[in-house]
């Protein structure tokens, strides 16, 4: 259990990069009790997302919002974070004391060095959820698990912070923070992929409501996988069924060859998995790699 010591004060909150991600933990913080002063938006669709969900900011400069806050998110795409740190390092605003968080899955806090140097304190904080702009995004927010990384002295108010938001907080190494983003983002991203490749050849089989096919099925399998990881495999892979495996690529050659390498690939991964785990015979994975490989 956190300590009153380990509680952030109530907090001046700045963002910077207001849009699906920065908008949504600006409302979750000013949910737990701190006040969100300024933001930095460009687009018309930024300033009306600022002026929608977070009433209480200016709409500032981005050097201007770290002077007006205590604590700033630097919620900006993973490829303009390090320019935008070395820009406000550069522009020579008073960067000590000030909090820095980024949300950015892949880099941990070492990309803030800049500002760190400068006297900031750098936290990573992020939300292993997605965003999708809509309203339900906040109370999603609630319950998720964020990956968290700071310097040790950091680490409680980092912690707290999350806490503070309804969400649970997982400690990430430093150096093991582009795996943990690589691990999500083959979930998450894949799994969508997956999904609508499912359904358009279930439409191209006919099936007028994929959907409604698919939802059951993919619900369990979703639950199995994450109660049981590998334990909870079903299939044509797990029985060694060499022929309908190559039924399934001779199909999809001619239907949809754009799946064809995606179909491999996974099935050749699932039966090394079910290998590892003893879950398939060797003789059986034998003619199923043999066909894999043709």
């Amino acid at each position: 259990m956190e300590t009153t010591q380990e509680r952030p004060a109530r907090l001046r909150i700045g963002v910077i990069g207001a849009g699906r991600v920065g908008s949504v933990l600006g409302v979750a913080l000013s949910r737990a009790g701190h006040e969100v002063v300024a933001a930095s938006a460009v687009s018309e669709e930024s300033v009306a997302r600022v002026e929608r969900r977070l009433p209480t900011a200016r709409i500032l400069e981005p050097a201007r919002v770290v002077e007006a806050a205590d604590l700033v998110l630097l919620t900006v795409p993973d490829d303009a974070l390090p320019d935008l740190v070395e820009g406000l390092a550069g522009t020579g605003v008073d960067l000590r004391g000030k909090i820095l968080v980024h949300a950015s899955g892949a880099h941990g806090y070492g990309i803030l060095a800049p500002a760190t140097i400068a006297g900031a304190l750098p936290l990573a904080l992020h939300p292993a959820m997605t965003f999708t702009g809509r309203e339900e995004d906040v109370e999603r927010l609630a319950n998720c698990a964020f990956g968290v990384t700071s310097p040790d002295q950091l680490r409680p108010i980092a912690e707290a912070l999350v806490v503070e938001m309804g969400a649970e907080p997982v400690w990430i190494a430093e150096d093991k923070r582009t795996l943990y983003h690589a691990a999500l983002a083959g979930g998450a991203n894949h799994l969508v992929t997956l999904v609508a490749d499912s359904a358009s050849l279930l439409s191209a089989a006919g099936v007028p409501e994929p959907g409604r096919v698919l939802a059951p099925m993919l619900s369990a399998a979703l639950d199995n996988a994450l109660r049981l990881g590998i334990h909870g495999l079903s299939g044509p892979v797990l029985r060694g069924d060499a022929g309908t495996v190559a039924g399934h690529i001779e199909q999809l050659r001619e239907n949809a060859p754009e799946s064809v390498a995606s179909y491999v690939e996974l099935a050749r991964l699932t039966a090394d998995l079910a290998i590892n785990a003893g879950l398939l015979k060797p003789e059986d994975a034998a003619r199923l790699l043999d066909v894999l490989r043709r």
